[in-house]
This record gives C-alpha cells, sequence and structure tokens, in this order.
C-alpha cells in the first residue's frame, strides 16, 4: 500500500478492525518512511453476471429498489426493506462465490420476501420467474398456502371448546 503522503510504497499495518455489519475491514497503517498514520478500509468485491453477459458491481441499494417496487402500497417499511437487502447480501457472499448471476440474485431475493410480504413476492416472483399464464400465478399461491399453516388463513380461525358443564 503506497502512503497517501510522501508516496513511499510500503506501509505496515498498526490495527486491524471489522466493520459495523462486518462486510470489511478497517486498517490503520503506518508508513516506515515518514512515519505518518493513515487508515484504508478493505471489501471483497462481488460480481454479478447480468443476462447479456455484462458484469456489475453487487449493489445492496439496487436489490431494495427493486424489492421496493414490488413492495408499492404494501405495509412494508424501509427499515425492513433495509434488514432485507442486508439479508441477501450475506446469502450471496456466504455463496463463497466471487461471480454470481442475475439469477442467483433473484434466488436470494425470494426467501427473505416471502417472510417479509407474501404479496410482494408474488409480484416479484410473477417478474422474476416469467409468469405468462393465470395458471402461474394459481399455482404460485397453491403452494404458498400449502407452506401456511391452516389457522394462519384468513378466517379459518379453529373455534374455542364450548365450557364443560
Amino acid at each position: 500500500m503506497h502512503c497517501p503522503f510522501c508516496r513511499h510504497s510500503d506501509s505496515r499495518v498498526v490495527d486491524s478492525r471489522t466493520t459495523d455489519d462486518g462486510t470489511a475491514i478497517r486498517r490503520r497503517r503506518q508508513c516506515p518512511d515518514c512515519n505518518r498514520r493513515f487508515t484504508t478500509v478493505e471489501t471483497a468485491t462481488l460480481t454479478v453476471i447480468k443476462r447479456s453477459g455484462v458484469t456489475e458491481p453487487f449493489s445492496r441499494d439496487k436489490v431494495i429498489s427493486g424489492v421496493r417496487k414490488a413492495c408499492q402500497g404494501r405495509p412494508v417499511t424501509e427499515d425492513a426493506l433495509a434488514v432485507l437487502g442486508q439479508r441477501v447480501e450475506e446469502c450471496v457472499r456466504s455463496s463463497g462465490s466471487a461471480e454470481l448471476s442475475t439469477h442467483d440474485v433473484g434466488l436470494a431475493i425470494l426467501g427473505p420476501l416471502k417472510e417479509l410480504d407474501v404479496v410482494a413476492y408474488l409480484r416479484f416472483a410473477s417478474v422474476y420467474q416469467a409468469y405468462d399464464t393465470l395458471e402461474d400465478f394459481e399455482a404460485a399461491i397453491a403452494e404458498l398456502r400449502a407452506e401456511r399453516p391452516p389457522a394462519a388463513e384468513e378466517g379459518t380461525a379453529v373455534p374455542a371448546p364450548a365450557p364443560a358443564p
């Protein structure tokens, strides 16, 4: 690492710490030539390969803006979207791969979005999985209903047993 003050070609690491969210390392360095200290921040880059073959850096903000469109008009807060973005980034980083496809990112979004809001999930999935017919929507809704416990569905509350005389 070059010293930003004297441009010496080497530096010594004095201290290393991870950032608050754990996605970067903050290093305090000292130049052996001029003895001045400076800080560097190191992050691992994730590259997303788009369908066209173009690559771009992974962006948590881009994930959140895409999900925000699916959540339009739904009771989803900005804080919930931020948490979802963090979960998606953690998921794709945990894959261990430096390059991932847009398909991989989409799969990482679907799980947390389903937990957050099923209507937004259906909206996102309809675009992401290219639903073409009503049957595609019906199959997705049937799958969501099958995953939910019966008492969780609206209007199907189990009545309490009558007290014994």
